[in-house]
């Protein structure tokens, strides 16, 4: 019992803090030995294809054409596709008023990846540039994007996902942030390694030649997309400097909402890409898949559970002070978890509960994913969280 508990620690540690450790060691070890891609700044231009998927959005789309327009590269180079299939509102009207956009329009809706398989055989570019509807691109995004094609090596690149918090913050928001604050950290010491561990919908970019079709009932597809891609031996770049904005979850149960749908894809994600988890095929890159996703959507959160029962069950045995010690420190953290739940309800914002509030939120959001997708409950249709 006492070293399942331990075994049980060490893995919940490891996936959270000790992985991005280890990461962070590995690099430093690497940079000794070998120096990173130089990039050159004569190299020509690639031709780019930039494909916004909108479902209904119509009260941002115009805020996001105009933030499309606006993004710094040459005009001769670039294809701008919006694809609202689906949509209800005047999402593809206001679309069809931009005659610089190709509007892929039908009034059927079968989710974001058959959207994406209906808008390929119109890609004209080199580069394919994946976007959503309610985020914004800085101006050099795509310039930055697209140096990283220099090296042949590179099959896709992952932009940075950025969370716009204020000071009156609620745990949604904070939470978030400092989510995508640590998630960007691991991205950039992932690709410092090897390789990134696939990418969100928010940007990512590929190259158009090695796209694979993947299942329409994919639930994360954007994932999927670049996976298989590192599946054939490239590497998934990341550029920080390439990022998307957008608001935080409008409160805890959309971000909730959006985390299940998320952990739903995970899992069955994990069982369609077998090459990724085969250490025989690319040993790094296994072991970077394995530590950054694949324990956070399988058994870690489980293992809290576990770890939280067998340390009563210690403690009632008698195992000593050491135990009682570290039963108190979880009650705490759960506790603070608790009271984050109530003061979110009052609007009471208190930061230093926002974190392990957040923390228990995303983790029981894995539980719920696998629940609903084993139980197949989980559509491939985008299910639209509300924003701030």
């Amino acid at each position: 019992m006492v070293l399942l508990f331990w075994i049980s620690i060490f893995l919940i540690v490891y996936t959270y803090v000790g992985y991005g450790f280890v990461l962070y060691l590995l690099v430093k070890i690497k940079k000794i030995f070998s120096k990173p891609f130089l990039f050159s700044s004569d190299s020509a231009l690639p031709t780019v294809t930039l494909i916004v998927a909108a479902y209904n959005e119509e009260d941002i789309i115009e805020e996001k054409i105009k933030n499309t327009l606006e993004l710094d590269y040459p005009e001769g180079l670039i294809q701008l596709v919006f694809i609202t299939d689906g949509s209800s509102d005047s999402t593809a009207a206001k679309v069809a008023g931009y005659s610089s956009i190709e509007l892929l329009h039908q009034d059927s809706r079968a989710g974001k990846m058959a959207a994406i398989k209906r808008a390929i055989p119109f890609i004209k570019g080199e580069i394919t540039v994946f976007t959503d509807a309610n985020t914004f691109l800085n101006k050099a995004a795509i310039l930055e994007l697209v140096k990283h094609y220099q090296n042949p090596k590179v099959g896709a690149v992952a932009g940075e996902k950025r969370i716009l918090v204020d000071d009156t913050a609620d745990a949604s928001s904070a939470g978030e942030g400092f989510y995508w604050k640590y998630e960007s950290k691991l991205k950039q010491w992932d690709y410092e390694l090897y390789s990134n561990v696939g990418a969100a919908g928010e940007l990512f970019s590929i190259r158009t030649a090695l796209y694979e079709p993947v299942e329409s009932d994919t639930i994360i597809d954007d994932h999927m997309i670049a996976m298989r891609i590192a599946e054939k031996g490239y590497i998934i770049a990341y550029e920080p400097l390439a990022y998307a904005m957008e608001t935080a979850s409008a409160d805890v149960a959309e971000e909730l909402k959006r985390k299940i749908r998320i952990a739903a894809g995970g899992i069955q994600s994990i069982f369609r890409l077998r090459k990724s988890a085969n250490p025989f095929n690319q040993p790094i890159f296994t072991f970077q898949y394995i530590s950054h996703r694949v324990l956070r959507w399988t058994i870690t959160p489980f293992l809290l559970i576990l770890v939280f029962f067998l340390n009563i069950v210690l403690v009632v045995n008698d195992a000593g002070l050491f135990y009682i010690a570290l039963l108190i420190a979880q009650c705490l953290f759960y506790l603070l978890s608790i009271a984050g739940v109530y003061f979110e309800r009052k609007n009471i914002r208190i930061k230093a509960l926002f974190i392990p509030y957040y923390f228990c939120v995303m983790n029981y959001a894995v539980i719920a994913g696998i629940n609903r997708y084993f139980r197949k409950q989980q559509s491939a249709a985008w299910e639209k969280s509300r924003r701030k």
